[in-house]
């Protein structure tokens, strides 16, 4: 579990993160959604360590990260897993070699066990003949398939996904969408995704954050977020006709 507690962080006196509260639970996925400019990134970068509040504090399992010494935040550090935007493959790699990257990099394991492990995760992630594939080779689809496996080779208690359906057609976004979320379960991890994809919210929304200019709007799930009156989420998630329709779809089902 993640807990945020009143975080603020500013960048040249410009106020980003405007007292941030909420929980992130373990084995489901939690979705941090807003417009551009919305502070979702800002937000995913402090849960990452990668910015420091100026006011308020994060933890993980009960462990303050401001409280942490240098060993302790690179040992936190070494538990998370990071799905990026542009999946951020190496392209001189193969597949293999980029799901063995970070095994390399936090483990002493022998060769034989990194390879079993990355056998393992490449099957995992239905990819198990691609081993020797250059990321040039491989579609979009399989691209994220490889973030995702590299992602959680090191058995990470937390997951962090940017956008991971971005570029994606529907039909792979829902594919992926599905992936993390049995990920998620199977092996009980606290799951980020920061999306702006509707279908997401509503296939796999199980903890969602809503943020407007810094501040958290709204929080509850893929089944609340069809309920509430609050302008500022249903003005966001019924922009469009179909969102509309859906909506009034659930409701006439609910009755």
């Amino acid at each position: 579990m993640i807990e945020v507690n009143d975080i603020h962080k500013s960048f040249n006196g410009n106020e980003v993160l405007k007292g941030i509260s909420t929980t992130f639970e373990k084995g489901k996925t939690n979705l941090i959604i807003g417009q551009s400019g919305s502070g979702k990134t800002v937000f995913l970068k402090c849960l990452l360590g990668l910015f420091i509040p100026e006011q308020g504090t994060i933890s993980y399992d009960g462990k303050v990260y401001s409280e942490l010494s240098a060993d302790e935040k690179r040992e936190l550090r070494a538990e998370m897993g990071m799905v990026f935007q542009g999946s951020a493959l190496f392209d001189s790699m193969t597949i293999a070699e980029n799901v063995m990257f970070p095994l390399r990099m936090f483990t002493k394991q022998s060769k034989s066990e990194m390879e079993d492990r990355v056998n393992f995760v490449l099957k995992r992630v239905n990819l198990a003949e691609a081993h020797k594939k250059k990321p040039s080779e491989a579609s979009g689809g399989m691209q994220k398939r490889v973030a995702i496996a590299r992602a959680i080779v090191n058995n990470p208690k937390y997951l962090f996904c940017d956008e991971p359906n971005s570029g994606l057609d529907p039909k792979t976004a829902i594919v992926i969408d599905n992936l993390i979320q049995e990920i998620t379960q199977e092996y009980d991890i606290t799951t980020m995704i920061n999306s702006h994809d509707m279908n997401s919210v509503m296939e796999i929304g199980q903890k969602i954050v809503f943020l407007k200019d810094g501040f958290k709007a709204w929080e509850g799930s893929n089944e609340t977020i069809f309920k509430t009156d609050n302008e500022t989420v249903t003005d966001f998630v019924y922009s469009s006709e179909l969102m509309k329709k859906v909506r009034q779809m659930y409701i006439e089902e609910k009755q």
